[in-house]
């Protein structure tokens, strides 16, 4: 005769239940099918593991960007930490806008995520009358991974070899000099306008679909400057390829320490710096929120990753959960003023 199959700890727990109640009464019969339903349904419920396929990191710049290369460095770091591939997938293109409503529509099961940047918190400011999504209510904020201060730095087109010459030779050819973006209503484009507007300048831009062909470009001399993060130009700087005028920042990088600040050289109230971190779609469940938060903190903290980090001008950051969904709110109204007091257009 075959043995019944042993019991669950939860089948277990139930029988003791039961045999504690009196099946001849009414109310111990109510509370027997009541335990009986509880701890089976305690047996049967279990959260499906994550991730539970590969996952999908959308990144709305072109290849070779800082935004792509932190986020193949968080995808290189998920995938060993969580067991499945997280692949980069770039979709650069209005500024950004259609990487955010890919995944703004994705399923909100976490196998699809924006690896995002400052100028996310942008699009609302330059784009609100044609976006099919919110910058902010549309996702889930998982945490920012890192930070960049903007530098300026000029071409082989502009022989500026300081802020006060670079200043010098705009205004003696107003709208005549170009600077080059990664897009409209980028970081760069708002720190580039903000600084014309603060020192009375007036200059020509040139938007791009990326920061890897606007520094390319710079150092071709196709453009003449550009207002960029110093993850994107730090290599071309170190080279002597694109010279470093200031960093807009409170104090001088320590990977630039010739280099100094706007204050320093003489333009007061001047900063702008950058975040990238990841965003999941709004209503992706909170266990899986907390894993790829945990995944977040811990590539952030990481020593080969903070070396990493530095040696491309960043910094590693962890803003997470509820302090990075306020910081996404309170810059989507900071620039949406900014972009009206600037009068900035889209193109």
């Amino acid at each position: 005769m075959t043995p019944p199959p042993p019991e669950s700890p939860a089948s277990a727990t139930t029988a003791v239940a039961l045999r504690k109640i009196r099946p001849s009464d009414p109310a111990s019969a109510g509370i027997l099918l009541a335990v009986a339903a509880l701890f089976s349904g305690a047996a049967g419920a279990q959260a499906p593991a994550y991730p539970a396929k590969p996952v999908r990191i959308v990144v709305g710049f072109s290849a070779g960007g800082p935004t792509d290369v932190v986020a193949r460095s968080f995808a290189d770091y998920a995938t060993r930490a969580l067991g499945q591939p997280f692949v980069v997938d770039n979709k650069p293109g209005a500024n950004t806008i259609l990487a955010a409503e890919a995944v703004a529509g994705a399923p909100a099961d976490g196998h699809t995520l924006l690896f995002g940047a400052t100028n996310h918190a942008m699009i609302p400011a330059l784009y609100s009358a044609r976006i099919k999504f919110d910058a902010v209510r549309s996702f889930a904020p998982v945490c920012t991974v890192a930070a960049s201060p903007t530098v300026l730095v000029v071409g082989p087109s502009l022989k500026a070899p300081t802020l006060a010459a670079f200043l010098q030779q705009v205004r003696a050819e107003p709208g005549k000099r170009t600077y080059a973006t990664p897009g409209t209503g980028s970081s760069g484009h708002f720190a580039s306008e903000a600084f014309t507007r603060l020192t009375g300048t007036a200059m020509n831009h040139i938007p791009y679909k990326g920061a890897a062909q606007a520094v390319t470009d710079l150092m071709g001399g196709q453009v003449d400057s550009s207002f960029a993060t110093l993850g994107s130009v730090l290599p071309q700087v170190q080279s002597g390829k694109l010279t470093a005028l200031a960093v807009a920042a409170p104090q001088r990088s320590a990977l630039l320490p010739q280099v100094p600040t706007f204050e320093e050289a003489g333009v007061q109230g001047y900063r702008a710096d950058a975040w990238y971190g990841l965003l999941a779609p709004a209503g992706t469940p909170p266990s899986v929120v907390a894993a790829l938060r945990k995944a977040a903190q811990d590539f952030a903290r990481a020593p080969a990753t903070v070396e990493k980090l530095r040696g491309l001008g960043l910094d590693a950051q962890s803003v997470c959960g509820d302090a990075f969904g306020a910081q996404l709110q309170r810059e989507v109204q900071d620039y949406t003023r900014s972009a009206r007091t600037l009068g900035l257009q889209t193109e």
